[in-house]
């Protein structure tokens, strides 16, 4: 219902880009997982390096969607922003390092093959997906 007063296309873009990059980054983690115990495919490393990249579109999208509807409903919230809008906060940006550490080591697993790097990406993946998770509860319950 609270989505229903707000602007549609920025809180399209949002939901569009956040759901994106939550893809990219499970298809990450599960060729990551899957390349691990088949260190004999290169095609699996492709696919992970070219999901994080495609994630990264996703991540722009989703944060200025996020800022756009932010800035137009700030004084809603009367100067006292809510605790999911700053878990929202806490989650995109120190996860964008998250993110961009999973693009460095898919890029270092695609031109070496190494397991470790496999490993990494699938750990970093991981984290993030976890924290989008946490972020996209608190946004859908609106935790004050």
């Amino acid at each position: 219902m609270i989505a229903f007063s707000r602007p549609f296309w920025p809180l399209f873009f949002h939901i569009l880009g956040g759901m994106v990059l939550f893809g990219a980054l499970l298809t990450a983690l599960i060729a990551s997982l899957v390349a691990g115990q088949r260190p004999e495919r290169p095609a699996l490393r492709r696919a992970a390096f070219t999901a994080l990249v495609v994630g990264i579109p996703a991540f722009v999208v989703f944060r200025i969607a996020a800022q756009v509807i932010y800035s137009d409903e700030k004084d809603v919230f009367g100067g006292h922003d809510p605790t999911w809008v700053g878990i929202g906060f806490f989650v995109t940006d120190p996860g964008l390092l998250v993110f961009l550490a999973a693009i460095g080591c898919g890029y270092w697993w695609l031109r070496s093959g190494k397991p470790l790097a496999a490993r990494l990406v699938a750990g970093l993946s991981s984290v993030y997906i976890l924290l989008l998770a946490i972020a996209w509860l608190a946004m859908s319950g609106k935790w004050d």
